[in-house]
């Protein structure tokens, strides 16, 4: 029990600095461990199948990638984009996947059938900031759809949280049908964190009481199957070595982000993502601290009662929640929240950032692939996220391993993560400020710019002022 307490107070007092460093050696790492390994991605480069990957730098490595075998028509392969995850407790544990091409649907359903998966954990939306991150690989409530062989037929579908959409599947294959459940996650931007660590622990809450003792793998995807999809995967791993009591003085959650990476490429894609698992990480130690059940595992009776009397009293800072700062009718509002940083879960100022308790559902959700929906405008459209100083567009799409800090003096030290807007690219459309632009170029500037590529004339007349100018007044 000491070990958990030590390891929580450990993971609240790490500072940002330092989970910098941490995640530059990641990334320093993973290059020299692909080398080592030998980890290729021949599969995935292969013409014929460059077209199923979402991103073309994004291909899952040989050694651990889903290998098809079962054959719905001729012109079958066996690639997909997606990779076997070795968990805490067997080796196939989870797949992690790129969200389905329109040109895969039927892959995808392939590999769910094949692996047998009775619970799917989606991490994004189909449509984010206007570009389309993922196929609609279901039918609407009540209705089926046919996915090559496959018949997919959506019987339930609920809404716990303004966060989450469960979805009761019923999947046919010829003779045979199979019912699996799926968890679509709405509150996480993409190359970013969600507004708070509880709503992603009481998803795999959720997740954990629908898989049972079930040991078929656990597939997770987000877009590209890598920044959201890994920091799931390493979450529920460790939550899988508390409650299996493998835990000891050695653990390290980079050890275990390097390990996801060996098996999938860039998994945990960015600084603040790595962040986030410590913060998760946190709440999550906190809530078997305070759970009777998981204490047992760690602890004997004498402990136990010593360590009641210490907690008797105290209300857990995990049944607390940040109250919303205003009423948004539409969730995807809640995507694009301004990003606020995680407090130590010991601070009872606060302690409020936890975990929520309970939360008011908006009048009315709309999904893009909603038919009741059809014919009203795309909810995305209208709605904009804040802009924030030294931000990329919402169009450009970064690449968050090469970040360059915008006001890093050389010779100072490593900026601190906790300023991560400071980290960005600089495209040469965003270094100047939008001038009115000049529709003679062989002439004088405009009026109200600077006139590029413009040779200033000789001024026509005298150069003396008028004589009004210079005439005294009585």
């Amino acid at each position: 029990m000491e070990l958990l307490s030590s390891l929580k107070t450990f993971l609240k007092t790490v500072d940002n600095g330092t989970l910098d460093q941490e995640y530059n050696m990641v990334r320093s790492q993973t290059s020299v461990l692909k080398r080592d390994q030998s980890l290729t991605t021949e599969a995935g480069a292969l013409k014929e199948n460059i077209k199923k990957n979402r991103y073309k730098d994004i291909l899952p490595y040989d050694q651990s990638r889903v290998v098809l075998s079962l054959l719905t028509s001729d012109s079958d392969s066996d690639y997909i984009n997606a990779s076997f995850i070795k968990g805490a407790l067997s080796d196939n544990r989870y797949i992690a996947s790129q969200g389905p091409l329109a040109s895969t649907l039927t892959d995808f359903w392939r590999m769910i059938w094949e692996n047998d998966v009775k619970v799917i954990i989606m991490a994004c939306r189909e449509i984010e900031m206007g570009k389309k991150k993922c196929e609609c690989y279901w039918s609407p409530v009540h209705q089926s759809a046919e996915f090559g062989p496959f018949t997919v037929c959506n019987q339930e579908e609920t809404r716990p949280d303004e966060d989450v959409v469960i979805r009761v599947l019923t999947v046919s294959y010829q003779q045979d049908s199979r019912s699996l459940t799926q968890y679509q996650f709405l509150s996480w931007p993409d190359h970013d964190v969600p507004y708070e660590a509880a709503g992603v622990l009481d998803l795999l809450e959720k997740v954990r009481e629908s898989r049972g003792t079930h040991t078929s793998p656990l597939l997770i995807h987000c877009s590209a199957g890598c920044g959201r999809t890994g920091v799931i995967c390493a979450l529920d791993y460790i939550y899988d070595l508390l409650v299996t009591k493998q835990i000891n003085k050695d653990f390290s959650i980079m050890q275990i982000v390097m390990e996801i990476r060996r098996q999938r490429p860039s998994a945990v894609q960015t600084k603040e993502q790595y962040q986030f698992i410590f913060t998760a990480a946190t709440c999550m130690l906190e809530q078997v601290l305070q759970s009777p059940g998981l204490r047992r595992l760690y602890s004997n009776r004498s402990e136990l009662k010593t360590q009641e009397q210490k907690t008797t009293g105290t209300p857990s800072s995990s049944s607390k929640r940040l109250p919303p700062q205003k009423t948004m009718n539409d969730t995807y509002a809640v995507v694009n929240k301004p990003r606020q940083p995680h407090p130590p879960a010991a601070d009872p100022a606060h302690s409020a950032v936890a975990t929520p308790t309970s939360r008011t559902l908006p009048a009315s959700h709309h999904y893009d692939n909603d038919s009741s929906g059809a014919s009203a405008a795309p909810i995305y459209s209208t709605v904009r996220p804040r802009a924030k100083p030294n931000s990329l567009p919402p169009s450009t799409t970064p690449h968050y391993d090469m970040p360059s800090p915008t006001n890093h003096r050389p010779g100072e030290g490593p900026p601190s993560l906790g300023n991560s807007r400071e980290y960005h690219l600089s495209p040469a459309d965003d270094d100047y400020e939008d001038f009115s632009s000049v529709s003679d170029i062989s002439g004088l500037g405009s009026p109200g710019g600077i006139g590029f590529n413009c040779r200033i004339q000789k001024p026509r007349g005298p150069r003396d002022p008028p004589a009004e100018w210079s005439r005294l007044e009585r």
